[in-house]
């Protein structure tokens, strides 16, 4: 056997991650609104891509010509088969995009009826549009809220030391962080602190600065001139009202249960946490990605063209390039741009039939439940609609992801529809864990005077045909945010019902 160094040469085969694979996976998981953002960079960055004015509908001959059969085809060629109905990448949207701001929808040259769907009747006129100063309140942070009343009462050392205060309290209104820890970093008496933070309390909105709950509360009864003796030990044994001891409770406070009742329907009036009102971020609204509706001839999936990317390749500009004097830099690079180009477009084409494809085979799984609700949803797993539409089953999860679809029965995510099975009791098909949710829901909103254990629970679904265990109903009505049968029973007692 030899042991000398020699070169040999082999063949294998492996799959290489391109960047433009990976980029095309990543386009999978995204919504219409998000890709928005990665066109934008590539507009950017490739100068013969081009986003279709939105004032024209026809785009102009010069703009985009024909595309070669070795080429691939540009995005306005989309063209989908089946029951589904597709939309084009570059379709109008003039007459269906949504209202940029609140001024937008206070143009005169606006059709009624235009953006949102509003009627006439919100028209163009200032006098009928929005609230703007109302607007700008409600985007103003807690903190800024606090700041600005901490600089109309404070001013020098104490604005400063205010001021780190504020920035120390959570966006629900608690200071969370030790007054004497404050008071050694800032180098100040404690005492000092101790006052300023009184001040803060006195603040709008009232138990602003609380370090605990019930410190919360107290400042709020104060506020409403109602923290007598009875109502402090009340306060002081939150952890009892949270248990329902009603009659530890009076015993404490040394009131009657008439008395009791009024102070835990006044106690139910205070804010636990006053911060949230303002909030942190804007809460945004979710834009369907999908819409489904049914028709005649059966069910319509149609991707929302308010919503969707329109991007061009301007080939007569990479003609007008390429007939000029250019270096082999400015060729290769001009190649690597028609390139990246093309890709783009096919690969934002190719992305729109996938998820029309398994939208459009969920949809046919799940028809039940668009006819009749959610007690009528299957069992569904990514790998059937994967084998059924002949996919990767990583792709479907891909696609599923980050996407809604809007139909008669409201706005669901694609992953809504994947659900786990429920044997049946009487050996037929089994339920997904959607409907059996709906059913215990449904169970424990009408259960009138006499409280539901999960047990009984249990033996309504067996009833109905849900063969079902009893910690698998204790899982989801946990799961569902509804208290179990000794909770419920005291929240009805504290409620007076």
């Amino acid at each position: 056997m030899s042991l000398a160094p020699r070169l040999d040469l082999r063949q294998s085969q492996s799959l290489v991650m391109t960047p433009q694979l990976q980029q095309a996976i990543k386009l999978l998981t995204l919504s219409n609104l998000e890709i928005e953002g990665v066109i934008a960079e590539e507009l950017e960055k490739n100068p013969l891509l081009e986003a279709l004015p939105a004032a024209d509908d026809t785009p102009a001959p010069e703009r985009e010509p024909e595309a070669p059969r070795d080429e691939p085809a540009p995005a306005d060629e989309l063209v989908l088969s089946g029951e589904a109905a597709g939309e084009a990448l570059d379709v109008d949207i003039v007459a269906e995009r949504f209202d940029d701001s609140p001024l937008d929808s206070m143009t005169g040259d606006r059709a009624a009826g235009d953006g949102l769907g509003l009627t006439g009747a919100t028209g163009g006129s200032l006098e009928d549009g929005p609230d703007l100063d109302a607007l700008a309140a409600g985007d103003r942070s807690l903190a800024e809220h606090l700041l600005y009343q901490a600089g109309e009462v404070l001013g020098g050392g104490d604005l400063f030391v205010a001021q780190h205060l504020i920035d120390l309290i959570d966006e629900a209104g608690y200071l969370t962080t030790e007054l004497a820890d404050v008071a050694s970093r800032l180098g100040v008496p404690l005492e000092a602190v101790e006052r300023l933070l009184r001040v803060i309390h006195t603040f709008d909105p009232t138990g602003v600065g609380a370090r605990n709950l019930a410190e919360c509360i107290a400042l709020q009864a104060r506020e409403a001139d109602r923290y007598d003796p009875a109502m402090a030990r009340l306060i002081d044994n939150l952890d009892l009202v949270a248990r329902g001891d009603l009659a530890r409770l009076k015993r404490i406070c040394e009131v009657d249960d008439e008395d009791m009742a009024d102070m835990i329907r006044e106690l139910r009036g205070y804010d636990p946490k006053p911060g949230l009102r303002f909030g942190g971020e804007p809460m945004q609204a979710v834009t369907p990605d999908l819409h489904v509706r049914r028709t005649r001839g059966g069910w319509i999936v149609e991707l929302d063209s308010a919503t969707l990317p329109r991007v061009l390749v301007n080939r007569r500009y990479h003609a007008e390039l390429s007939s000029g004097p250019q270096d082999k830099a400015s060729k290769a690079w001009l190649g690597d741009m028609l390139a990246s180009a093309n890709w783009l477009v096919k690969a934002l084409d190719q992305r729109q039939k996938t998820i029309i494809r398994v939208a459009t085979e969920i949809v046919r799984q799940q028809e039940a439940f668009f006819l009749k609700g959610v007690a009528h949803l299957r069992p569904l797993t990514l790998r059937q609609v994967a084998d059924a539409i002949e996919m990767h089953e990583s792709t479907v999860s891909r696609v599923t992801s980050n996407k809604y679809l809007s139909c008669a029965r409201g706005l669901f995510e694609l992953k809504y529809f994947f659900t786990s099975a429920i044997q049946s009791a009487d050996g037929g098909d089994a339920v997904s864990a959607e409907a059996v949710k709906s059913a215990i829901r449904g169970l424990v909103a009408n259960e009138g005077a006499k409280i539901l254990s999960d047990d009984t629970i249990v033996e309504l679904l067996n009833a109905k045909g849900f063969d079902i265990a009893r910690r698998t109903v204790a899982k989801y009505r946990e799961a569902m945010g509804i208290g179990s049968s000794v909770q419920r029973r005291r929240q009805r007692a504290l409620s007076g019902g």
